[in-house]
């Protein structure tokens, strides 16, 4: 009985590549073996899948139906040969039928096998295995510091350069050499027996933890390592305009690498106190400043702290509401790039007393009596 591919991987004959490729991933997943599925479904979801991905295929496929698998072994103008029987096709996969086993080399299923075995590829990019840590720190500072920009310096206990061996792992006036087990490549090769067939697995080799050397002598100090751990002070320069959360990157101020290896990076995240007059809103600042009935009703000027500490005059128009807004240009805080300064907008509140002197009242029932 012919299969039904398109059903098989549980997608619509006009399916796009992407479609058919995320349905085979999803199934892929579910129905390994390795992770208790089944193999002959397993097996079923592969052969749709290179039958559906590969253009031409699927052209024959739509074309012949169900006489699809009569043509399998019609040498190379149908779904033998070339194409089905052991070679290479257009995705860059290859099947290889032997028996009732399959040996799999898939390269666009390479990220599903990695994730499932952990397989990797010869030459292909990892983390440099003598890259040190990075750190990462926070650090609290005040809305002044915020806006002037502020050193901090504190204490991290870390991996630093070795003094003796400077980072080398060798003892002193000994050599580097390359490593025996992996020939200065840094990875080994282990091969993985399955139902599918063999698996090669590239990882990194356990001799020189793939850095493709080792030292003749290792460092007395160090046992090979090139680095110590110590306690090292570091300053780090917050420039002006940091806001709340923002991370600040400084590089190699991290861990030091392995015998050498590049230092990682200093993370510092930066929290900015509550300040009690002023609230930030990105570069502006907001500030409640409290006015007299007298000042609302006849303006005036009224005297407004800055982020600086210094006070400065407003000029209040009269009849001024309580929750009135005004806008000071410039006073705001220091932008991150350092040019220029944000706004800072300063809300009036007219204080209504809540106890009045003999005299107050019989100046607000004047008041009163002359209408206001």
């Amino acid at each position: 009985m012919a299969k039904d591919y398109y059903k098989i991987l549980g997608v619509e004959k006009n399916a796009s590549a992407d479609e058919i490729k995320k349905a085979y991933r999803n199934l892929a997943h579910k129905h390994h073996p390795d992770k208790g599925g089944d193999a002959e479904k397993f097996k079923e979801i592969n052969e749709a899948y290179q039958i559906l991905s590969d253009k031409d295929k699927r052209t024959q496929y739509d074309q012949f139906g169900t006489a699809f698998e009569n043509r399998q072994g019609q040498g190379a103008g149908g779904f033998g040969g070339a194409g089905f029987g052991g070679a290479t096709g257009q995705d860059g996969w290859f099947w290889g039928r032997q028996g009732a086993d399959f040996d799999v080399q898939f390269e666009d299923l390479g990220d599903v096998m990695e994730e499932m075995f952990g397989f990797g590829q010869p030459g292909k990019k990892r983390r440099d295995p003598k890259k040190g840590k990075d750190i990462r720190l926070d650090i609290e500072i005040t809305l002044e510091e915020a806006f002037a920009g502020v050193e901090k310096e504190f204490t991290v206990s870390k991996n630093a350069t070795c003094p003796r061996c400077t980072g080398s792992g060798a003892e002193p006036g000994t050599k580097i050499k390359e490593c025996f087990s992996c020939r200065g490549t840094g990875q080994v090769q282990q091969i993985k027996k399955t139902f599918l067939g063999s698996f090669t697995k590239y990882v990194i080799c356990p001799e020189c933890g793939g850095e493709g050397y080792r030292p003749e002598k290792p460092c007395n100090v160090c046992k090979g390592e090139g680095r110590v751990k110590k306690d090292e002070i570091i300053r780090v320069a917050i420039p002006t305009g940091v806001d709340n959360n923002q991370v600040i990157k400084i590089e190699q101020k991290g861990e030091a690498g392995r015998r050498g290896g590049k230092a990682g990076d200093l993370y510092v995240r930066i929290f900015v106190k509550a300040h009690p007059a002023f609230e930030r809103k990105g570069d502006d600042l907001y500030v409640l400043e409290d006015i007299t009935m007298a000042q609302a009703a006849l303006g005036g000027d009224i005297e407004v702290p800055t982020i600086e500490g210094k006070n400065i005059l407003l000029k209040v128009p009269a009849g001024t509401e309580s929750g009135k807004v005004f806008r000071v240009t410039g006073k705001g805080i220091t932008r991150f790039s350092g040019f220029g300064r944000g706004n800072m907008y300063v809300q009036t509140n007219v204080e209504i007393p809540k106890k009045l002197s003999k005299k107050q009242k019989e100046l607000l029932e004047q008041l009163r009596e002359e209408g206001l």
